[in-house]
């Protein structure tokens, strides 16, 4: 009876698909939770503070734009206001990039800015294995299933690089976002809801893969919801494919990005031990 159904999904969406042009956008939220058991020195002032300022980086509005074969994913940034400090913006992404995908090459790029210099982080688009169920609920108008996925997480862990040698004998407190770590191996317990009703195999992120686009995703502290969409819009949808920037792997990308962490981490503990200095 699954496989029938999955099926059933597979084939509808092909034909609508198949009939006429399909575009639009649609507009998400981000929020990602903190563990905060991991700061058990601060006191609970000062981790309310911290949120208070960590917000911007925690809550975001991303707008997704796809068509048949690809799409693109951008953070939606707002200006600070005057006299702000912009969050906790130092020494990560400014928010300009995007994460662009192309189904019918199978290739995936990311056009990113770190540190000040701009990364098109190029990677191959292999199926996800996506276990689907006929498990259903409602997303707004949309009838939505449910399918999971155990994925490597190969992101770049910043708060572990932070918190090397910080520790006696490195006793670091397991985040319970890994299912497990071997090897230095992460990998995360992935949700998605797609409908078959939206027939494009795009999702917010760096998802993708199933029989209709993915309107909620829940991956380790971070949840992801569709709460606007906008399917085949008078104007019309531009895709554009990033093109500044240095290319490199993913690899690549997260050797260059733990070196610079690594030397911004011993500037910060100098500074420091020196009374302060200047800020960065």
């Amino acid at each position: 009876m699954k496989k029938l159904i999955i099926l059933c999904l597979l084939l509808t969406s092909s034909i609508v698909v198949s009939q006429k042009k399909f575009e639009g956008k649609a507009t998400y939220m981000s929020k990602t939770t903190i563990d905060m058991s991991r700061f058990g020195n601060m006191s609970e002032q000062q981790k309310k503070q911290w949120m208070e300022r960590a917000k911007s980086f925690l809550e975001k509005t991303y707008t997704l734009s796809f068509n048949q074969k690809e799409s693109a994913w951008k953070e939606n940034v707002k200006l600070d206001s005057p006299g702000s400090r912009g969050g906790m913006r130092w020494g990560m992404s400014n928010g300009q990039g995007s994460l662009y995908k192309n189904f019918d090459e199978g290739q995936m790029i990311e056009d990113i800015e770190q540190f000040s210099k701009r990364f098109l982080i190029m990677e191959k688009m292999d199926q996800p294995k996506w276990q689907m169920s006929a498990e259903t609920k409602k997303i707004g108008n949309y009838t939505c299933y449910k399918a999971t996925l155990v994925k490597v997480d190969n992101s770049v862990d910043f708060g572990s690089i932070f918190r090397r040698r910080g520790r006696r004998g490195g006793d670091e407190k397991k985040d319970s976002t890994q299912v497990k770590k071997e090897d230095d191996i992460r990998t995360l317990a992935v949700t998605a809801w797609f409908t078959p009703e939206i027939p494009v195999k795009t999702g917010p992120a760096d998802y993708y893969g199933l029989p209709g686009l993915i309107l909620e995703l829940n991956a380790g502290r971070t949840t992801m919801l569709c709460t606007e969409i906008a399917i085949n819009p008078e104007e019309s949808v531009s895709i554009a494919v990033p093109s500044k920037g240095k290319k490199v792997s993913r690899d690549e990308y997260n050797k260059i990005i733990k070196q610079k962490s690594e030397e911004l981490r011993e500037r910060f503990k100098n500074m420091r031990r020196g009374g302060g200095g200047r800020r960065f």
